[in-house]
Formats: C-alpha cells, structure tokens, sequence
C-alpha cells in the first residue's frame, strides 16, 4: 500500500460518518479510534490494503446497518466478503440475541473464514483488549457494567480467537502480539480479584 490512498480515504470518511455518534464500551472515547486502529495494525503489520480498509470498516454493517452491497460496490467482493465474516447478528426482530450464541457464530465463521479475515479479528481483538486495559485502569472492576459477558467468558472468548487465528497465521508477530496482550490481560484480573 502505497502512503496516499483514495481507496482508504472512502472507507476512512463511510467509518468516520457511520461511527460519529458513538463510543467506547467502558471508556468514553469516540468510537472511530477504534477502527482506525484496527486498521493502522494490519497496516503496520504489512497486510495488503483490501485486509487493512477492511479493518476499518468491519464494524460498519454490525453497527451502523451500512448494506453490505454498498461495500461490495464501493471497495469491491474482496473487502466485503471479509466484512460479512466479521459481521455480528446482535439482533432478530426487536430482541437481542444472547451473548453465548453470537460469539460462538463468531468464533465459527472465523474457523471457517480465511487469512485475511483470521487478521482483521487479530487486530480487532488486539485493539479491543488494549482498550479494556486502559478502561481497568481508569475505572477498575466497575468497568464491567458496561459489558454483557462475565470476565471470564470474554477472556475464554479471546482465547478461542487467538488459537483460531494461530491455524490461519501460523508464528505470525500479530499472533504472538495478541496472545501477550491477552496473557497480560490475565494478569490484570487475577490482580484485581475482578470476579469471574
């Protein structure tokens, strides 16, 4: 990918205009830093610039109800087909789907997916457990009333990406980067006595 992208630009400004209204889960930072970030690790970690625009616009069908053929017609088959491997059903109708079913379809997609999509959630996972330490740190346990899983079944839930993707990356630094960040995470709650 070369510095200056058009291509990435447009993904940047749909994110941007997708996201404006929200925030972080626990801490109160806008929302597109997230994708963004996402983004800038695929990036860093040299991925081709499909895997990287669609880092920052894998939230955007989930949570905004973007169409998914918009993507397909904007960024092409390649970008979108990553999208809807990460695209989550929170909901049937009016009712919120459980926690438990929609994690596990994640995690079930992510083992029938492709390297690409297996690097999106490692940077996403990546991002998202960063993000929950800095929200520990500044609000400690109470941070968790802002969540729907216990502790324990969002740290067994990283875990289960982070072997997953270990099949698809193989010794990959993003792999070995994601498993530290969710060992230190570990750590954190075994410190905190945060209950299980």
């Amino acid at each position: 990918m070369k510095g200056y992208s058009e291509r990435y630009e447009a993904a940047l400004r749909i994110a941007a205009q997708a996201h404006r209204d929200q925030v972080r889960k626990g801490i109160q930072a806008p929302y597109i830093v997230h994708p963004v970030h996402v983004s800038a690790i695929l990036l860093r970690y040299g991925f081709a610039e499909d895997v990287v625009i669609a880092g920052l616009l894998h939230d955007v069908v989930e949570d905004q109800n973007i169409p998914l053929v918009q993507i397909e017609a904007q960024f092409g088959l390649a970008v979108a087909t990553i999208v809807a491997a990460l695209t989550e059903q929170k909901s049937e109708g009016d009712r919120e789907r459980p926690w438990e079913v929609r994690k596990q379809e994640k995690l079930e997609r992510l083992q029938h997916g492709s390297l690409e999509v297996a690097a999106v959630k490692a940077a996403d996972v990546l991002h998202n457990v960063h993000s929950l330490q800095a929200g520990l740190r500044e609000e400690g346990s109470a941070l968790w009333r802002s969540f729907k899983g216990s502790p324990r079944r969002l740290l067994q839930y990283y875990r289960d990406v982070a072997e997953i993707v270990r099949q698809w990356l193989g010794a990959h630094p993003l792999v070995d980067e994601l498993d530290e960040t969710i060992h230190d995470l570990e750590k954190t709650l075994e410190a905190m006595r945060v209950p299980h």
